[in-house]
């Protein structure tokens, strides 16, 4: 199960697909946990199929939920998808319908088409931990094989390095994620304010920030995602700055309130969904602010003489 974001399937079906269903059925128990090179092609195919429509909020929760279970997408019935993305069964024809195909079946029909023929899996053996540590190394492949275009990430380190201050943005399963980004960029950044705790204060500290000189906020944002997140974002905005999130995915609630998005799938095969692909951005994100600030370098050196003159490290 999962206590922040979607999990489970979800079982029945129409009459007509009661037996495609249970061959589907069987397919996915024996690849259960387990993305292969040839699924994140899959999810990169979904993300161009959903692109360029526009899509109610409800639309773009079927299309995020999708992307998410990418290895299972081709092989879900319409009354599973509902379940999973929490719509109604009509809703997930709808979806479809926007997307140009006659009904669910006809989209469903042409995921098969241009999904792999074959999966390569396990021997059906791995139990829940390891089938969760395996999910969270394919969020990992997703994100590196989304990284091979960098320049989104270098956009996001100069427009973090030209900030001054520089807001970061995580509330309730993303704020491990802020502080962290906090922590680490502190120690090259002038000045970095975490923003971590919601409540009406929260516009106030983006108003003492844009009135310091802030002109970007960066945003970690995980399922589920908060009102107050999304509100927060719609008001940055309105307040002039620039806004550049790390999300679960392109389809967030958040991206409609967002400048630069920048995706890392969570992984949600246990009660509590993990983040290691958005945790690892994070870093990947520290490291191209370093790279747009001049002083980066100088700015390190100066602290580790300071620590090693405080003894603060035993190594």
């Amino acid at each position: 199960m999962s206590g922040d974001g979607d999990n489970g399937r979800g079982t029945g079906g129409a009459p007509g697909e009661q037996a495609a269903e249970a061959r589907a059925e069987e397919a996915r128990d024996a690849t259960a946990g387990r993305v292969t090179d040839a699924d994140t092609g899959t999810a990169a195919r979904l993300q161009k199929l959903f692109e360029g429509h526009r899509l109610t909020p409800t639309q773009r929760r079927i299309a995020h939920c999708m992307v998410r279970r990418a290895a299972d997408a081709p092989f879900l019935s319409s009354v599973e998808l509902a379940e999973l993305a929490g719509v109604s069964q009509p809703s997930v024809t709808r979806f479809a319908v926007a997307l140009g195909f006659d009904g669910y079946p006809a989209l469903r029909r042409h995921l098969r088409e241009v999904a792999p023929a074959e999966k390569t899996g396990d021997d059906g053996t791995a139990n829940e931990y390891q089938q969760a540590v395996q999910a969270e190394i394919d969020n990992l492949r997703h994100l590196a094989a989304a990284l091979a275009d960098p320049s989104p990430v270098i956009e996001a380190g100069r427009l973090f390095a030209a900030s001054r201050p520089l807001p970061v943005l995580g509330l309730r399963a993303a704020t491990a994620q802020a502080a962290g980004f906090t922590y680490f960029a502190r120690k090259v950044h002038p000045d970095v304010r975490l923003l971590d705790e919601g409540g009406t204060m929260l516009p106030d500290r983006i108003d003492a920030a844009v009135r310091a000189g802030a002109t970007t906020l960066l945003c970690f944002a995980l399922p589920r995602h908060p009102r107050e997140v999304v509100e927060a974002l719609a008001y940055a905005q309105d307040a002039g700055l620039t806004v550049v999130t790390v999300a679960d995915s392109a389809f967030a609630p958040v991206a409609r309130h967002t400048d630069l998005l920048l995706p890392a799938a969570v992984g949600t095969g246990l009660a509590f969904d993990t983040a290691c692909a958005p945790m690892l951005l994070g870093r990947v994100l520290l490291e191209a602010m370093c790279d747009a600030l001049p002083e980066a370098q100088a700015r390190l050196e100066e602290f580790d003489a300071r620590a090693a003159a405080r003894g603060l490290f035993v190594e």
